[in-house]
């Protein structure tokens, strides 16, 4: 079953939705640009409503050992990192934290697929966004997909998600294309940039489980 990872939550209710739908994963925005960002504080009150079954994943962008330390201390449990981080800084964030450590690359290309994996480095897992329109201030959460076909054939040599412009109404064909070990959606469950629907929530997680 692929599994599904809700992010960009910052409220209690889309929040209690996610987990009503089975998610395995929820993700809390900590980047100022986005309209989905959340300060540590604020995050620690909906993390709590989280419970130990469900993952919690910081989407964080160039982010410091302060920063990193800030949304930890909130609990969150993995790091999912939407930079330029390098391999040295996931290794040395896993060793120093102790928590687990995702590589998010925007892709459009097979060759950046290639370069996406290389660049994973010792990552436990790589999200495959689309990349980002290059008047976006933002890397994710852009609604924009890419070719899933692109995928076909290639190996990967760690657990990788699906993510960019996924929703309802086009999982089940990505689903059909490719197989990855997770589907990551953000915008595709809003009714606008921020503002999650409930109902596209459970929508989503109907379509992701449709035979």
């Amino acid at each position: 079953m692929t599994e599904i990872k809700f992010c960009g939550l910052s409220t209690s209710d889309s929040v209690d939705a996610a987990i009503g739908a089975g998610a395995r994963w929820l993700g809390f925005v900590f980047y100022p640009p986005s309209p989905r960002h959340l300060t540590p504080e604020r995050a620690a009150g909906l993390i709590a409503r989280v419970p130990p079954r469900i993952g919690r994943v910081a989407v964080l962008v160039d982010a410091d050992d302060a920063a990193i330390d800030a949304v930890i201390d909130a609990g969150i449990d993995t790091l999912q990192l939407h930079g330029r981080e390098t391999p040295d800084r996931i290794a040395g964030l896993k060793s120093r934290t102790g928590k687990a450590v995702w590589r998010a690359v925007g892709v459009k290309t097979r060759a950046d697929i290639r370069l996406a994996v290389q660049g994973a480095g010792p990552a436990d897992r790589l999200l495959l966004d689309a990349k980002a329109p290059s008047d976006s201030a933002i890397p994710g959460g852009n609604g924009v997909a890419f070719d899933w076909r692109l995928l076909q054939g290639m190996a990967m040599p760690l657990p990788w998600g699906l993510g960019g412009g996924l929703n309802a109404a086009n999982v089940g064909a990505a689903l059909a294309a490719v197989r990855p070990a997770f589907v990551d959606v953000s915008s595709g469950i809003e009714d606008r940039p921020g503002v999650k629907s409930l109902l596209k929530i459970t929508e989503f997680a109907a379509a992701v489980r449709r035979p």
